[in-house]
């Protein structure tokens, strides 16, 4: 069955950077509530997405709202901006961007440097720095100043397409693990669960896995799965041992991070499930980053069994990230099976 690009979209292009998901979470909540039997969000802003099983033990799913983007840190007198990094970002690749500065109204800005024809040469060879970049809104200092404020929360601006057999736009990270849990949790509506689910939309992942670990502590979660993104560097140039995952060759199935190295019986339990189902799956050993995953399975008494389902995606933390459809439907149908059938495994070997 098709994904629903549509959907997809809309949850793409709405605005969320870190500290400031309101807008996402509100799409959020609308979509999910029809779908489970309780929903709650917190002081933190994490919204948890409830639906009972047959027993009290409880499984968590953990994917973040939050996309990479900006906080204003300063206007100047010619009403240029300056700007904060809210996540990580390649400074090579805001060049020229359109962002929308997100004040008392939405702002179209363009990430503006020194032009190429008025450096020296040894200006040339240097590799760009953030702090070489400002926002041109190109309003008058005195409408900026109107409009926008220190602290205001910036993201990228672009379009969501299809692209071939792939999405492209900003934000897929991670924002496609949201679509993911919201279409996983469609699917498991009408059907029994054996355990407690808590799909958890967790805020701010880009700057240090925080709604995770707040929402793991509140959970205690018996078992667990973080939802993200993950690198597919399935380009020219790519050493094979630098590839981590392919597009089109299926969801992939987390050994470890740099934040987490996911439960042995999970990854285990992960492979057979999808193997099962024949569901199309790589496995993923990522050894730089991290994901909910960390929070999920440390943030508990005494710790979670906790694995991970992951998305290839090219092009990472820039603003045409690219994922392929089909794996985006492996994702689902893998997270789909493996709560449904969670009680089958044995646990304790």
């Amino acid at each position: 069955m098709p994904i629903n690009t549509k959907l997809l979209n809309t949850i793409c292009t709405t605005p969320g950077a870190p500290g400031f998901e309101k807008k996402v979470r509100d799409l959020v909540i609308k979509e999910v509530k029809p779908l489970v039997d309780e929903v709650e969000v917190d002081n933190m802003g994490n919204v948890y997405a409830i639906k009972k099983g047959a027993t009290d033990k409880k499984v968590m799913i953990g994917a973040h709202m939050d996309e990479i983007g900006f906080i204003v840190t300063h206007i100047d007198d010619n009403g240029f901006i300056r700007f904060h990094t809210l996540g990580g970002f390649d400074p090579k690749t805001l060049t020229a961007q359109r962002v929308i500065v997100h004040g008392k109204k939405d702002v179209i800005g363009v990430m503006a440097s020194k032009p190429i024809h008025v450096m020296s040469q040894e200006e040339r060879q240097k590799v760009a720095k953030l702090s070489d970049y400002f926002i041109d809104t190109g309003l008058p200092v005195k409408e900026v100043k109107k409009l926008v404020k220190v602290g205001d929360p910036i993201t990228r601006e672009r379009e969501f397409i299809e692209m071939g057999e792939c999405v492209n736009g900003k934000s897929l990270d991670n924002r496609l693990a949201v679509f993911i849990l919201i279409e996983t949790l469609r699917k498991l509506k009408n059907k029994k669960i054996p355990y407690d689910l808590y799909g958890v939309f967790t805020v701010q992942e880009e700057v240090g896995i925080r709604g995770a670990n707040v929402s793991a502590l509140k959970i205690d979660p018996d078992f667990g799965f973080g939802l993200d993104t993950t690198i597919a560097f399935d380009l020219p140039g790519a050493s094979p041992h630098e590839v981590i995952t392919k597009l089109g060759e299926g969801t992939a199935i987390k050994i470890m991070d740099a934040s987490t190295i996911c439960d042995y019986r999970m990854v285990e339990y992960m492979k057979q499930t999808a193997d099962k189902h024949k569901i199309k799956w790589q496995s993923e050993i990522l050894t730089a980053g991290g994901t909910d995953t960390a929070g999920i399975q440390r943030m508990t008494k005494g710790g979670s069994i906790a694995g991970a389902v992951s998305i290839p995606t090219r092009h990472l933390h820039q603003v045409i990230e690219m994922a392929h459809k089909k794996d985006i439907e492996a994702s689902i149908n893998l997270l789909t099976k493996c709560v449904s059938e969670i009680d089958s495994y044995n646990w304790k070997h």
